[in-house]
């Protein structure tokens, strides 16, 4: 197995300014997500993408090295993930280190465990495009989400809106943004979202919080405690 664990740290954040280098639980968020990357890799198979002198020194004092920073162009608000593992995947292909999948672990998922990412990397297979940790949905287009015809009228979102309980619905899945298992060869051909080989990984909606405002913060702090994290 030879995997490129990328962690994407953009130095920007409205919601929580600084996140990716505040405190959670006792240490920088950045250095949670490096550390489950060491439970399964060599640091040299390790690439911190950020665009942040600031973000790279938290890395850097923590002993992981960070060889490049991502350029300006790909670390605004409309930056997209695959761009920014293609810029890192190429500069690890220009110094010599093969990669045979890529392992995506986003900083704002700390509550992840290592079981999650061992999951998902043995269920990653050659011949698939990518293997996604996920949770079942909240919403069920065919139970309780809608959506509005030409007359503003609301009909059920998928299905002929007969069911009558939930748990009779078909299972619907939803992406945590946890952990992400990428063929380098796919990405390379094709977007994301033109992926037809999927592989789903079920985990714990409780783990599945993704820090976007305070109050995610403050309930991720609150839940890590409880899983003695």
């Amino acid at each position: 197995m030879k995997p490129l664990f990328i962690i994407p740290a953009r130095g920007g954040s409205k919601g929580i300014p600084g996140k990716n280098i505040r405190p959670f639980c006792g240490k920088p968020l950045i250095c949670h997500a490096i550390d489950q990357a060491r439970a399964f890799t060599t640091d040299d198979r390790i690439c911190l993408s950020t665009d942040s002198a600031q973000i790279r020194g938290v890395a850097e004092d923590y002993g992981l090295r960070v060889p490049f920073l991502r350029p300006a162009e790909l670390a605004t608000d409309t930056a997209g993930s695959r761009e920014v593992m293609l810029h890192a995947l190429d500069f690890y292909t220009a110094i010599g280190t093969d990669t045979d999948r890529i392992v995506l672990l986003q900083p704002t998922s700390p509550l992840r465990s290592l079981e999650d990412i061992r999951r998902c990397i043995n269920l990653y297979r050659d011949d698939c495009d990518m293997v996604v940790s996920v949770k079942e949905a909240a919403t069920n287009p065919y139970y309780n989400a809608y959506e509005t015809d030409s007359e503003g009228l609301l009909h059920i979102s998928k299905g002929d809106g007969m069911y009558t309980r939930r748990q009779d619905a078909p299972k619907v899945w939803e992406y945590t943004g946890a952990v992400y298992v990428i063929n380098p060869e796919s990405l390379r051909r094709m977007p994301m979202g033109s992926f037809s080989r999927r592989l789903m990984c079920a985990t714990d909606p409780k783990r599945a919080i993704d820090l976007d405002t305070p109050l995610d913060w403050l309930m991720a702090e609150t839940i890590s405690r409880e899983l003695n994290q």
